[in-house]
């Protein structure tokens, strides 16, 4: 019994000192970047859920932009997310245009124009989903940033410190 209630404190003790080992290096991460930063995650296909997320975006940047904080704000497309970023109707791939976002097209690249030149929000493609599709560079709109591998951008985004966000 006695091993058991020594087994207890020492446990106790460990996690406290843990805790307060770690506290200050959290506090210290938070404080020397006070950015907001934030990936968006675009691997769909779905003109609504594109719409939506584009409406939360702008919430966002508002949000920010209202309290005076500076952000890093980006949005990685890949996969059915490449219809985004193209007027090319992409015949013949798993991603081709229906008539919905046919009709929807212009306002929706309209708004992620003006997210990127009013509000600074990066748009970064995948390269891979590009080259699998065989679609010519010079079809995408332009200011979208090329990533060799969307999902490997958004990995690393990670590890700096983004926030990963993705509309459902």
């Amino acid at each position: 019994m006695k091993l058991f209630f020594r087994l207890m404190a020492f446990s106790t003790a460990w996690l406290l000192a843990s805790a307060v080992m770690t506290a200050p290096k959290a506090i210290a991460t938070s404080v020397a970047d006070p950015m907001a930063k934030v990936v968006w995650h675009v691997d769909f296909a779905d003109s609504r859920r594109l719409s939506a997320m584009l409406q939360n975006v702008n919430n966002m940047v508002t949000t920010y932009q209202n309290k005076l904080e500076d952000y890093d704000i980006r949005i990685v497309f890949l996969a059915g997310g490449i219809r985004f970023v193209t007027q090319d109707p992409l015949k013949g791939t798993p991603f081709v245009e229906d008539p919905e976002y046919k009709k929807r097209r212009p306002e929706l690249i309209q708004r992620l124009k003006q997210l990127q030149e009013m509000h600074g929000v990066k748009l970064e493609l995948c390269e891979i989903t590009r080259e699998a599709l065989n679609l010519a560079k010079e079809k995408i709109i332009p200011g979208v940033m090329p990533v060799r591998s969307g999902v490997v951008r958004i990995a690393e985004l990670q590890h700096q410190g983004f926030a990963y966000l993705k509309i459902e």
